[in-house]
């Protein structure tokens, strides 16, 4: 089952490839750029991380008595 915050990242990947492919057209492409799209997605995810994590602990907290 698919949890609430996953469903906003996918939904987050579906928009920015949304948008990629949409550049894509624009410009005139031929054929879809999937490097383009790899690049879109990683910068928007670095940009998502940027601040740290949303949920859980932060990796500088883990030890044996709560990594897993």
């Amino acid at each position: 089952m698919a949890t609430a915050s996953n469903k906003v990242r996918r939904d987050m990947i579906a928009g920015i490839i949304g948008q990629e492919l949409e550049r894509q057209s624009q410009e005139g492409a031929a054929r879809v750029d999937v490097d383009s799209i790899a690049d879109a997605i990683d910068r928007a995810l670095d940009e998502t991380h940027k601040g740290g994590f949303s949920e859980g602990i932060q990796p500088d907290n883990l030890d044996s008595s709560n990594d897993g």
